[in-house]
């Protein structure tokens, strides 16, 4: 059973190079997703409101019953899984932990970014609009570079290192509840207009889940890549963190800033390693090859949660 266990982070992220993303109809995420867009269209409302507890607390109900729901199939997949042994189990349980994470996809669409940019402004905007939610109209090259970098070293921690996180705390449950805070994140967690619907209040929870529910992970993920660039000053690093409205996002772009020596910026909103030199063209390759690097380093470290779940648990039954 260990073995069994211990080995399926490693072969998820194998079927995730591999094979890819499987089809948006079966999907979990993109399910996930549906229900999330079906709920708000239900909650939101479609203008700025004062200041509004029953809507906070109703958002915040639906997300527990929609979280519950999440967990307790996750729980129950995982449960009919184990039943199974050895290697097919292990198979079958990386194939259901795969959807719930996404290391090639974004690994390639922010290559792809670069590629456009070769192709012209235009197309390089259009591309990275696929990546990110803010405007892109206005950005520069050098601009959308930074963006680019940016998306990759958040949805590192979004997409990888946390659903491993906490797939090796909670098993699949819990890397499928992870996904859904942050999808509910994703969608929700906006603290004005977005969409045609006012979320101050109605996404609220969803982004404090969110901010929780990631924060280990987001240091874990700044921790290990300052590991792959080969050591990043701390004190720097945590100070540059900072910077970011987010509790989280801060610590991966940070770090990528720090690993890469170029500066970082949303602006109007922060800049990270303002002493970097600018963006230039392998860059973004750069980045990619150290998000593979942290992808490949997280499968010891989640080897290594594992192992104290089980430690743990078997002394609690002893």
């Amino acid at each position: 059973m260990v073995a069994v266990w211990i080995g399926v982070p490693l072969l998820a992220l194998a079927v995730d190079w591999w094979l890819g993303e499987p089809p948006a109809a079966w999907h979990p995420v993109v399910g996930m997703g549906r229900a999330l867009h079906w709920w708000g269209e239900r909650l939101a409302p479609r203008m700025p409101v004062a200041r509004d507890f029953k809507l906070f607390w109703r958002a915040a109900l639906v997300w527990c019953a929609l979280a519950a729901i999440v967990f307790i199939v996750g729980w129950a997949a995982q449960k009919l899984v184990l039943m199974l042994h050895g290697f097919v189990a292990a198979a079958l349980l990386a194939l259901l932990l795969k959807p719930l994470l996404a290391w090639r996809m974004l690994h390639d669409e922010v290559l792809a970014v670069e590629v456009a940019l070769g192709q012209s402004l235009p197309a390089g905007r259009a591309q990275l609009a696929r990546l990110v939610s803010r405007d892109v109209s206005a950005l520069t090259a050098v601009q959308v570079r930074e963006s680019a970098i940016e998306s990759l070293a958040e949805n590192l921690n979004d997409s990888v290192v946390a659903p491993l996180f906490w797939f090796a705390l909670l098993g699949l449950p819990g890397a499928a509840l992870y996904r859904f805070a942050n999808t509910a994140d994703a969608m929700w967690g906006y603290p004005g207009m977005r969409g045609g619907r006012y979320w101050q209040w109605a996404g609220k929870w969803a982004a404090r889940a969110d901010d929780v529910l990631s924060w280990v992970p987001a240091r874990i993920t700044a921790l290990l890549l300052a590991v792959v660039a080969k050591g990043l000053p701390f004190s720097t690093l945590a100070r540059q963190a900072r910077k970011t409205p987010s509790p989280n996002s801060g610590w991966p772009m940070a770090a990528m800033a720090l690993a890469l020596n170029v500066r970082l910026a949303k602006p109007g909103v922060y800049t990270l390693h303002s002493k970097g030199r600018r963006v230039g063209p392998l860059d973004t390759r750069r980045a990619a090859r150290l998000g593979t690097q942290v992808v490949l380093a997280m499968v010891p470290v989640a080897a290594a949660l594992q192992l104290l779940v089980l430690v743990a648990f078997a002394w609690v039954h002893a």
